[in-house]
C-alpha cells in the first residue's frame, strides 16, 4: 500500500467504458486504479479490463468482492474488503473463510481492508445487509476497533454513489492513528473531492467517469491533491 495516494480512480469491470476515456482516465493523474465491483464482476471481465490496460504503468489493484474472481497475474495487489458493519456475517469473515479453504490464498499479496458501508440504498448496503443506521461516534468506534483490535491497515468509509457526511470523515480520521484511511462515494466535483481530501487519506472516484463527462472527473484529480 502506498500512503502517498490521494486519488484512486475505481474501474468496474461489470460497466461497460471504451479505450479512449479509458486511456483519458490513465493519464489524468489519477495515482492507482482499483478494478472492483459489486455485483457481475467474473473473471472473462477482469481479464477484459486487464487487456485495455496493458500499457498503463498505474499501479493495479485487484479489489475481490468473491473469492471465485482472486487473480494474481497482471495486479499490483490484492486489497480484500471486510464488510465490518455488515448484518450478513458472510461478507466479515464467511467467504474469506471460504476461500481460505478452497483457493489457498497468497496471503503476503493480500492487504486487508475494513469497508464500514453507509449508504443503505447502494448495491454493497443491501448485498452486505451493512447497518448504517449509525452515529457519528459509532462509526468512529467501528474504525477504532478496525485499526486497533484487528490490525486493518486500511479503513473505508463507503457511502457508494451518494456524498457522504465531512464531519463522519473527520470523526474517523481523528479516531484513527495509523491506519489509512480510504474514503469513497459521490465525488462528482472539485470542490467535493478537496472537502473529503481534507480528511482522508485517499479518495476513491468511480461512478463519475461513467455517469458525466472526463472534464468533471478530472476535477476530482485536481481537488484531490494536498
Amino acid at each position: 500500500m502506498r500512503r502517498d495516494w490521494n486519488h484512486i480512480t475505481k474501474i468496474d469491470p461489470d460497466k461497460e467504458i471504451t479505450k479512449e476515456k479509458l486511456d483519458r482516465v490513465v493519464n489524468s493523474g489519477t495515482d492507482a486504479l482499483m478494478i472492483s465491483g459489486t455485483q457481475g464482476v467474473t473473471k472473462t471481465k477482469l481479464k477484459k479490463t486487464l487487456s485495455m490496460l496493458e500499457d498503463c504503468d498505474l499501479p493495479k489493484i485487484l479489489e475481490p468482492s468473491d473469492p471465485t474472481t482472486v487473480m494474481y497475474d497482471g495486479f499490483d495487489d490484492i486489497y480484500v474488503p471486510s464488510v465490518i458493519n455488515a448484518r450478513d456475517p458472510r461478507w466479515i469473515m464467511g467467504h474469506h473463510k471460504d476461500w481460505a479453504i478452497n483457493f489457498n490464498p497468497r496471503w503476503e499479496e493480500i492487504t486487508k481492508e475494513a469497508y464500514i458501508v453507509l449508504n443503505p440504498d447502494s448495491a454493497v448496503g443491501m448485498v452486505t445487509q451493512s447497518n448504517t443506521d449509525l452515529s457519528t461516534e459509532e462509526v468512529a468506534a467501528y474504525a477504532k476497533i478496525a485499526e486497533k483490535y484487528y490490525d486493518f491497515p486500511i479503513v473505508y468509509i463507503e457511502y457508494s454513489g451518494t456524498f457522504g457526511d465531512p464531519e463522519v470523515v473527520k470523526a474517523v480520521s481523528e479516531a484513527l492513528d495509523e491506519s489509512h484511511l480510504f474514503y469513497g462515494g459521490g465525488i462528482k466535483s472539485k470542490d467535493q473531492a478537496r472537502k473529503m481530501s481534507k480528511y482522508a487519506d485517499t479518495i476513491i472516484v468511480g461512478n463519475v467517469i461513467y455517469e458525466d463527462e472526463l472534464d468533471v472527473y478530472m476535477s476530482t484529480v485536481r481537488g484531490a491533491k494536498k
